[in-house]
């Protein structure tokens, strides 16, 4: 009787551990590939989405320069002296929102499919799957 519950112990332990190693196979297949490429020059940039097929040109208004830009696998960030201009693989395209007056970007980060962009006066965040802009002044009391 105690080998036969031994061998019971034994494949429920085997298949618990058989369950961790596929769950942890799938948390790493969820890792975001690289599919986002810039093309940056003196007063261009264009994004080459490989997982659509397609070349997507960031237009420039007048007078507005390249200052800064990152990018991640799935989403990109452009920095002119006039906005903030966001690229997500998912939602295809350019999204921008205006830099308030007085404010200046103080750091910019990219990972996978969202942005960050901290301002002198505000927190952004953008989410390349929607091409989503949200943001929070600094120093508010979150409730």
């Amino acid at each position: 009787m105690k080998k036969k519950s031994g061998t019971v112990v034994a494949c429920k332990v085997l298949s618990g551990l058989l369950l961790l190693v596929s769950m942890m196979s799938a948390l790493q297949a969820e890792e975001v590939e690289k599919v986002l490429f810039l093309v940056v020059e003196k007063d261009d940039v264009i994004a080459s989405n490989t997982r659509l097929g397609r070349f997507d040109r960031l237009e420039l208004q007048a007078k507005e320069r390249i200052k800064d830009y990152k990018v991640s696998n799935a989403v990109a960030v452009v920095v002119t002296n006039q906005r903030l201009v966001a690229y997500g693989v998912m939602a295809g395209g350019w999204q921008g929102t205006r830099i308030q007056a007085g404010e200046r970007v103080e750091r910019v980060e990219v990972e996978d499919y969202s942005a960050t962009v901290v301002t002198n006066d505000r927190i952004l965040n953008f989410y390349g799957r929607s091409g989503a802009w949200s943001h929070i002044r600094r120093g508010v009391q979150m409730r």
